[in-house]
């Protein structure tokens, strides 16, 4: 894809709308599959069973409730962003990973602000699907990102910068056309989002994401420190890309020649841009 005018004189075209459709699909199916798995269902139900049966599961007399344990969500997060990744490959899903390619000089910012548009929607549409599915007494949470009992804002917002840091300089590492690990960008991607939820669970719910922290807010109406969700993973995706682009494999001397890069790319009249841009990275 390549990097598009300040007029946005690309956007109205079918290849563009597509991509932008996919960024919606793509973040509905991930954050379907993934939430349903945070989500408290209710007890299997106060039944009495016959003790004398030999078969142990007709002996339960007691209430079952179905609580996912922190792996059991890694693990789901994980397999689900690596399946949708496949499944429609290119596809950011995360407005912090698009922000990263967009500093980058990957995505232009007229490009991005329909990307993320179309992340939200399918945030909301994700939510709204499992509102519907969802028993009554799950229907207050939705898998919302929330501090955990003694974690203050400054713990919340370092924990969701360093598991976004490392997704991000993970996307950027292995979808690079010339990355040995190019064709593994699907499992290395879900290997990354499973750490981070292990890391990262026990302080916030592991947020990495501000569009998986959107969907569950904006349904439940829960705003409270939703702040620190969109600051932490974008302020660890603007790390991951001076990391990356700037001391691991410099794209620049510094950041005056970005600037300069930058204002050529986007602030420019087309014909002043460069013709043959950097290939675009995208998860």
């Amino acid at each position: 894809m390549k990097l598009q005018s300040p007029l946005g004189l690309d956007i109205c075209c079918l290849p563009f709308l597509r991509d932008v459709f996919r960024e919606f699909v793509g973040t509905t199916l991930f954050l379907f599959t993934s939430l349903s798995s945070v989500v408290l269902w209710p007890h299997l139900g106060d039944q009495s069973w016959d003790t004398s049966t030999p078969d142990p599961l007709m002996a339960m007399d007691a209430v079952h409730e179905c609580v996912p344990d922190p792996l059991h969500v890694a693990l789901a997060f994980g397999a689900s962003i690596a399946l949708t990744c496949v499944c429609l490959d290119g596809v950011h899903l995360n407005p912090a990973v698009t922000l990263a390619l967009v500093v980058g000089l990957r995505v232009s910012p007229w490009q991005a602000v329909l990307y993320v548009g179309a992340q939200l929607l399918g945030a909301i549409t994700a939510c709204g699907l499992l509102f519907g599915m969802a028993p009554v007494s799950a229907k207050d949470k939705l898998g919302i990102n929330e501090l955990a009992s003694g974690v203050n804002l400054y713990q919340a917002f370092s924990v969701e910068t360093a598991v976004t840091f490392q997704l991000v300089l993970c996307v950027l590492a292995v979808t690079h056309p010339k990355s040995p690990f190019f064709s593994l960008a699907p499992a290395a991607l879900g290997l990354s989002v499973t750490l981070g939820h292990l890391i990262a669970i026990g302080f916030t719910g592991c947020g990495m994401n501000p569009a998986r922290s959107f969907g569950p807010a904006v349904l439940t109406l829960n705003l409270e420190n939703h702040w620190v969700f969109w600051a932490g993973p974008c302020a660890g995706a603007i790390l991951a890309w001076l990391m990356y682009d700037l001391l691991l494999y410099p794209r620049w001397t510094g950041l005056s020649d970005w600037i300069i890069e930058f204002r050529q790319v986007f602030l420019t009249s087309p014909s002043k841009q460069p013709t043959n841009p950097q290939s675009n990275t995208e998860i």
